[in-house]
């Protein structure tokens, strides 16, 4: 008889509480909750037969069903505290999928959403090595380490240092060249790819015969903080690494951008509009956005607004910031095709910033689509990047920023 296939379920752990980042796995990072990119790491694995989330929240678990993933049990409190260890964690998905559905996998993967920058093989080579070495519990990602041990050192209170580890061979390793000292590794929470013996035998996640599968550092951002998820998106929509995505890949911005495409309402104001009594409408415009526009346009880059309202109030804005405009444009995707023959620009060297789904069209004619923070959620998943700012609070400047910074590069 055949050998029976080998039965692979990624588990993604991805609790309701956060403490460091409210409600981080359900944020936005770059047009995606930041769950759906372990989620698509799972899905797109040739090796893996089944993804999970274990979770303890139902807006939770609907974002999984959404991602594709399966969410078929909620995770008891006791098991999603701050202090809760990885361990319980699997051994309770895994005891609820035998009891309930008699399914028992052979290998687990374990795809934490802190780490959302992998490598498309990733996950593969990792169940790929667990396999081959029937010896190992487990097999562990991880990077150079940025710091080598042997350099380190431990005391406590009044005493004098002592070295934290020794070399063999080497008298003194804390002053020998970083050359001449063992190389060593920090484990990333990139992966865990474990027998499913080892969580429910052993009761351990990895074992004691630990197998490493190597990551490039460039990759290794583990998300705790605000900085950590502002260093972690600037890398994912650099084009610098090939990633998993729950979606198209982010397209970088072009060597050299010639022309700016913007909506009104909702970029250059924050979407809000006040009525006096005789019907009069006005908003609300971020004076930053006009300095940066000034000094873009001192540049060879050109701005054109593309917007939908009628009302003067964009011909006054535009005019005062000196951007050419086009109103009651109900057609955008054409309107902006006309464009590129008006200024003589290629969508190869043009850019549009959007915030609601009238802008989509805009989004695949040119070489990269910019949405405001408090777009349409379909806009932010459309686009190649998800700006800090929302509209009328900075957006605008923000854009011009990177597109000065963007062309000084490319010269």
């Amino acid at each position: 008889m055949p050998n029976k296939p080998t039965e692979v379920l990624a588990i993604i752990p991805a609790r309701g509480g956060s403490k460091s980042i409210l409600r981080k796995n359900e944020q936005n990072f770059v047009g995606h909750p930041l769950l759906a990119y372990s989620i698509a790491a799972g899905l797109q694995a040739k090796s893996v037969s089944r993804v999970i989330v274990s979770t303890d929240d139902e807006g939770i678990a609907e974002i999984a069903r959404q991602y594709g993933a399966e969410a078929p049990f909620l995770r008891p409190a006791e098991f999603a505290q701050d202090e809760t260890l990885d361990l319980p964690v699997f051994q309770h998905a895994l005891n609820w999928l035998a009891e309930e559905e008699g399914y028992r996998p052979d290998v687990i993967v374990q795809l934490r959403p802190t780490s959302p920058l992998r490598p498309r093989d990733l996950v593969d080579r990792a169940v790929e090595k667990l396999l081959k070495h029937a010896d190992a519990d487990s097999v562990r990602g991880v990077v150079p380490a940025g710091q080598n041990p042997y350099k380190m050192w431990r005391f406590s209170g009044e005493e004098a240092m002592q070295p934290l580890l020794k070399a063999k061979g080497i008298a003194e390793p804390y002053n020998a060249p970083r050359q001449k000292l063992p190389q060593t590794y920090w484990q990333t929470g990139h992966i865990d790819a474990i027998r499913a013996r080892t969580i429910l035998k052993k009761n351990s996640m990895s074992g004691e015969v630990i197998w490493p599968v190597l990551i490039d550092p460039r990759y290794a951002v583990d998300i705790d903080t605000m900085n950590d998820w502002r260093r972690a998106e600037s890398l994912a929509t650099s084009g610098e690494l090939d990633l998993v995505w729950p979606g198209k890949p982010p397209r970088p911005m072009p060597k050299k951008v010639k022309l700016l495409v913007m909506d009104f309402d909702g970029v250059m104001s924050d979407n809000r509009v006040w009525i006096d009594e005789v019907g009069k409408e006005s908003i609300a415009a971020n004076r930053s956005d006009g300095l940066g526009m000034e000094m873009l346009l001192k540049t060879e880059v050109e701005a054109v607004v593309l917007s939908k309202e009628e009302n003067p109030v964009v011909a006054r804005r535009c005019e005062k910031i000196g951007i050419p405009y086009k109103k009651g444009v109900h057609n955008k995707g054409k309107a902006l095709e006309e464009l590129f023959a008006e200024y003589k620009v290629s969508p190869e060297e043009t850019v549009f910033v959007g915030n609601d789904t009238n802008d989509l069209p805009c989004f695949p004619l040119v070489a990269c689509a910019f949405a405001v923070a408090d777009s349409h959620p379909e806009v932010l998943r459309q686009a190649d990047k998800v700006l800090d700012n929302k509209g009328g609070f900075g957006a605008v400047r923000e854009v011009c920023d990177l597109i000065l910074a963007n062309n000084s590069r490319g010269e």
